[in-house]
């Protein structure tokens, strides 16, 4: 069996990834560890097959979901701007 095809690397591969979101705010690796912790998940219910090519796809495709969603939810609003009134040159 390889790796890959073990529900544990995904779920752990998430986790570091979560972790790493939490040193480097900005919502962009939180998508990746949920794309990484359900592809385990789903393994880990014998709800996917081990293909790599399908776990790739299944984890391209939540991550995909998940990032579209948290830029919905967390991304710059319409209408909201912002405006400099300084710059960094006036004295």
């Amino acid at each position: 069996m390889m790796l890959w095809q073990e529900w544990w690397v995904w779920v752990v591969g998430g986790i570091v990834l979560a972790v790493l979101e939490i040193l480097a705010p900005g919502y962009v690796l939180l998508g990746f560890a949920i794309g990484a912790v359900v592809t385990g998940a789903l393994l880990w219910f014998g709800l996917l097959g081990a293909s790599l090519p399908v776990l790739l796809l299944v984890f391209a495709v939540v991550s995909l979901l998940t990032w579209l969603v948290f830029r919905k939810v967390f991304g710059l609003r319409r209408g909201q701007v912002k405006i400099w009134d300084k710059d960094i040159n006036d004295h």
